[in-house]
């Protein structure tokens, strides 16, 4: 299980080709699901960006050398302001000519299963049934059975787009969905418990999303 959290390295096809120099704005996350937003931020999936993006071998301006400028860029961008947008063109920015933002469209928790067993009911039937010693100790051994298995499914949907970084102009964009199952279970019998709990995280999700996202910017270097 904790294979399946640990980095999973993606080759891109067009690797080999180097890409445009671009700058990678902290995008949004339009889901209003509070466990999704308590663990995933804009950031994160920015820096995701960069990452994948670097390996496809785009030329990625660090998003910490922008400094203050970064807040002006990205609402810029967003608000469409060419003459704000002009002003980001200086200097060792001049050659930047695109500006690529991750958005989180979808984040839902679709469904979610839970079912488990009780022994306490059991145990006193048969205790009841079988008398005396012997059925004082089958209701304590049955009546300490519980076991709980719970599963949620979760529907992630991730939205790229690429903007020219003088006009603010949305040149190419794509969309990619991804579905991610979560589970745990647990048992105990005669005051000894154990559990555990499988899937891939939302932080893993995301990573993914965004290497489908620039697998497909890499197609159209």
């Amino acid at each position: 299980m904790a294979d399946k959290q640990m980095y999973q390295s993606c080759e891109y096809a067009n690797a080999n080709v180097k890409g445009p120099v671009l700058v990678v704005l902290p995008g949004k996350i339009k889901s209003n699901n509070a466990t999704f937003i308590q663990r995933i931020t804009a950031n994160n999936i920015a820096d995701y960006g960069e990452l994948e993006l670097g390996k496809a071998n785009f030329r990625v301006l660090e998003r910490s050398q922008l400094g203050p400028l970064l807040n002006e860029l990205t609402l810029a961008a967003n608000m469409g302001n060419a003459a704000g947008l002009r002003k980001f063109k200086k200097g060792k920015f001049k050659t930047t000519k695109w500006l690529v933002e991750f958005d989180i469209l979808k984040a839902e928790k679709v469904a979610h299963v839970n079912h488990g067993f009780d022994g306490r009911a059991l145990g006193s039937i048969l205790g009841s049934l079988v008398g005396g010693t012997e059925g004082r100790v089958s209701n304590t051994a049955m009546g300490s059975i519980k076991t709980d298995d719970s599963a949620g499914i979760w529907i992630i949907g991730m939205r790229y787009k690429v903007m020219n970084a003088s006009t603010s102009e949305q040149v190419t964009t794509g969309y990619f969905e991804d579905k991610m199952e979560l589970g745990k279970q647990g048992t105990s019998i005669l005051g000894v418990s154990g559990s555990q709990a499988g899937g891939v995280t939302l932080d893993a999700m995301v990573q993914r999303l965004v290497q489908q996202a620039v697998a497909d910017l890499d197609r159209k270097k």
